[in-house]
């Protein structure tokens, strides 16, 4: 099993007011509900997790919900030891991690949320690298690399020392971008500077003229004026990571769907199974609010099958 990460960002959400404005909510109603759902999981997923709980919370005050961020696989791991109600997670759960569940009698369901666009950054003072192909960025991250300069990418990028940020190995962003550029899950130079933390990897490149990482969309949009966007060309042309491209299917290889995983007996608990559904009666406002792709029609009516609404 990998390692459980050691970043707790859990916040209380349900003690204290939110910073988000414009939260989906469900009123001022009281709606008598109370008790505490614990989540945690991927840091991808928790932006969305954050507003939803907090808009939740307008109509539910007597539910504590605390959001923890632990990667997907640090995540799954709690969830699987019975720790936790819901899962985050920036990718579908893995066999090691169902038969993890399974050992210990947890049963889990699936939902998915809403989709993403990963997302590939780079310094705002980088003038050369508006595009790259998928290639390229397998060059930059596969095993073995060699890669330290700019110039070692693109005869015609400048000899810029090249410094890497990128998700730990609890990350699911980390399984579905080895996945997708190296072409094998968890396949991936060791040589960057990891962090579960995607604060962390905003802070790393935005200082750094010669740096690049990569993360979910939303933490981009929340740092646009830190950070550049790089177009992907996946053997169609350069697309830029937005929430239109995403959901069109045009920004390939990096869009993907974001998870929550409920304990099947949490939802038999009515503020567990209130604040899923709260979820998605609200999930374009919710999506729309934390900056992720809204689910399509179909996505969403798939959804709500597997919780049963």
């Amino acid at each position: 099993m990998r390692r459980l990460a050691l970043l707790s960002l859990a916040v209380l959400l349900a003690g204290c007011g939110g910073d988000r404005g414009g939260s989906a909510d469900t009123g001022t109603t009281d709606s008598g509900l109370s008790g505490r759902i614990q989540v945690d999981g991927s840091s991808t997923v928790a932006p969305y997790a954050t507003a939803a709980a907090e808009g939740f919370r307008h109509g539910n005050p007597g539910v504590d919900i605390t959001v923890g961020v632990s990667g997907t696989g640090g995540g799954f791991e709690r969830f699987c030891r019975g720790e936790t109600d819901i899962s985050d997670a920036s990718r579908a759960i893995e066999d090691d991690e169902a038969a993890a569940c399974k050992e210990k009698g947890i049963d889990h369901v699936e939902v998915q949320v809403a989709n993403d666009a990963l997302t590939v950054v780079v310094n705002p003072e980088n003038d050369w690298a508006d595009c790259l192909t998928v290639a390229q960025l397998k060059t930059i991250w596969d095993s073995g690399s060699k890669v330290k300069s700019w110039n070692d990418v693109d005869p015609s990028f400048p000899d810029v020392e090249l410094k890497l940020y990128g998700p730990g190995t609890d990350s699911g962003t980390f399984d579905y971008f080895t996945k997708e550029i190296n072409g094998e899950e968890g396949r991936s130079r060791s040589d960057y500077a990891a962090s579960e933390d995607d604060n962390v990897i905003v802070q790393g490149v935005s200082g750094d003229k010669g740096a690049l990482g990569y993360f979910g969309l939303s933490y981009y949009e929340q740092n646009k004026d830190k950070l550049k966007a790089v177009a992907i060309d996946g053997d169609n042309g350069c697309v830029a990571p937005s929430i239109d491209s995403a959901q069109s299917g045009t920004y390939v290889p990096l869009s993907r769907p974001l998870f929550m995983y409920a304990n099947a007996e949490a939802l038999t608990r009515p503020e567990v199974k209130a604040f899923l559904q709260y979820v998605l009666d609200n999930e374009r406002e919710i999506a729309e609010q934390a900056q992720f792709v809204p689910l399509t029609d179909e996505q969403l009516q798939h959804a709500k099958d597997a919780l049963g609404s």
